[in-house]
């Protein structure tokens, strides 16, 4: 959902979950080479942009903690500022919502919608494509939520295709303790050489007999990803909850079936600082009518 005047926009940024997420190699610069399948879920940071005629990008709002230079919705905005050579600007205000260091896809979600929304806002005209290339400066998940679509993802992240998911409702349930990405790909346990698969094979068993490979040496540097995973696992009995890319989040693909207005009680009775909502998968993110695909 967004928005729009032609000074102001205001756009909803999804988070997204893994499915599965495979490491089948690694490159000669270190970067490691996945598979995965990217869902767009209703857990939604919200974006507001506002033009202004002064040549600046102004943030209100501030997360605390994080600085100026760290901020993606900062970055997305003068990355984009400076590639089109823009002599006027915006004010950033963002809501988070989507928790933070939970392996959603919060942060790269809000600087999609960032570069989105100022194409728009600022009546740049690039399409998809060129889009896609500036995100990837940004972080390796930031195409994907400019492409817009549930999609099967390889490479580092930049090769996307779209994939048909249907409909379903997911439980999440963040744990609050963070994993460190770095530590996680740099750790010599880690596996690297899983076997590739191909759409065809994933949509073949979509909900089972996949793995996060990731997920062992998470565990094991964070034990709150084991009890997430068996909070889940007594919650939804006969579940396959797995961790979420990097973790720390879990989650599992709800049976139609399931009482949902049961499981919101357990939520409510979630360990100290714990973080859990019922999510439905999206198969768009809600800005995806502001960017051309030419």
């Amino acid at each position: 959902m967004s928005e729009a005047s032609n000074q102001t926009l205001t756009l909803h940024s999804p988070a997204k979950l893994n499915l599965f997420l495979h490491i089948v190699g690694r490159r000669a610069d270190g970067y490691h080479l996945l598979q995965s399948v990217f869902q767009l879920i209703d857990w939604c940071d919200i974006v507001s942009l506002k033009r202004i005629p002064e040549n600046d990008i102004r943030r209100i709002n501030p997360i605390p903690g994080v600085n100026p230079e760290n901020d993606l919705v900062v970055r997305a905005a003068k990355l984009l500022k400076d590639f089109c050579q823009i002599d006027f600007g915006v004010e950033i205000s963002l809501r988070k919502v989507i928790p933070m260091g939970a392996g959603l896809g919060g942060g790269s979600s809000d600087a999609a919608s960032t570069l989105i929304g100022l194409n728009a806002l600022w009546n740049l005209k690039l399409d998809q494509k060129a889009l896609c290339e500036l995100g990837l400066q940004l972080g390796a998940d930031v195409p994907f939520f400019i492409f817009g679509k549930n999609a099967f993802v390889e490479g580092i992240g930049e090769k996307i295709k779209e994939i048909n998911l249907g409909s379903h409702d997911f439980l999440v349930i963040f744990p609050r303790q963070g994993v460190e990405t770095k530590r996680i790909f740099q750790d010599p346990e880690l596996t690297r050489d899983h076997g590739q698969i191909t759409i065809d094979g994933f949509l073949a068993s979509p909900w089972t007999d996949l793995s996060n490979d990731c997920q062992a040496v998470a565990m094991r540097l964070c034990p709150e990803v084991k009890q997430a995973l068996d909070w889940i696992g007594q919650a939804v009995p006969g579940s396959e909850p797995r961790m979420s890319g990097s973790g720390s989040s879990v989650f599992t693909v709800l049976d139609p079936k399931i009482d949902v207005a049961k499981l919101e009680n357990l939520l409510q009775n979630l360990p100290k600082g714990w973080m859990g909502r019922v999510v439905r998968g999206l198969n768009k993110n809600p800005a995806y009518n502001l960017i051309s695909s030419d």
